[in-house]
C-alpha cells in the first residue's frame, strides 16, 4: 500500500466545525451518595467529594483539604469516616500504647512520649482508636467511583500485575 492509497478519499477543509468545550462531571453521584452521610462527616458534602477525589488520585491528605478548603485534621478524619485505611500516622505499635492510654493504663504524657507523636498525631491517631467509620461509607464511595468509570481505580487494577511488592525482591 502506498501513501497515495492511504490519502484516498481524504479532503482538506478550510473550516472547523466548532464542538464546544467537552465537560466532565463526575462528581455528582459521589455528592449525592454522600448526602446520607453528611451529618456524621465533620464536613459538608462537596467537601467530602473534593476530598476523596484528590485522595483517590495519590494527592497528600494537606493538599486535599486545602482543595476543600477545610483543615488536613478534618480531612482526615472524614477519610477515616468513610472507610479509608491508613489515615493514622502512628504505627500499630504505638496504637498498643494509645488503648493503654484510653483504658487508663498510662497517662497521656507517657502515651505521647511513647509513641514519638507530636500532638495532633496523637489527636488524629485518638479519632481514629475512638471512631468507627460510618456504616456503609467506604461502600457508597466505592460503588459512587465505579459507577463514574473513575480512571484511577481501574488503571491501578490494571496494573496491579505488573506492580511488584518489596517482597519480590527478596
Amino acid at each position: 500500500m502506498t501513501l497515495s492509497d492511504i490519502a484516498d478519499g481524504l479532503e482538506v477543509t478550510t473550516r472547523q466545525r466548532d464542538r464546544g468545550v467537552a465537560t466532565v462531571d463526575d462528581t455528582g453521584d459521589l455528592r449525592e451518595r454522600l448526602a446520607e452521610f453528611a451529618a456524621d462527616l465533620p464536613c459538608d458534602g462537596r467537601a467530602a467529594a473534593t476530598i476523596i477525589e484528590g485522595h483517590t488520585s495519590g494527592k497528600a491528605v494537606g493538599e486535599s483539604a486545602r482543595a476543600a478548603g477545610v483543615a488536613p485534621m478534618t480531612a482526615a478524619k472524614t477519610l477515616h469516616l468513610l472507610g479509608f485505611e491508613g489515615v493514622s500516622p502512628l504505627t500499630p505499635e504505638a496504637h498498643g500504647i494509645l488503648r493503654d492510654w484510653l483504658s487508663a493504663d498510662l497517662s497521656r504524657a507517657d502515651a505521647e512520649t511513647l509513641t514519638g507523636a507530636s500532638e495532633t498525631e496523637f489527636a488524629l491517631a485518638t479519632f481514629v482508636e475512638t471512631h468507627d467509620p460510618i456504616p456503609g461509607g467506604h461502600e457508597a464511595v466505592e460503588s459512587a467511583l465505579a459507577s463514574d468509570g473513575d480512571a484511577r481505580i481501574s488503571k491501578r487494577d490494571g496494573l496491579a500485575e505488573a506492580m511488584s511488592s518489596p517482597n519480590d525482591l527478596l
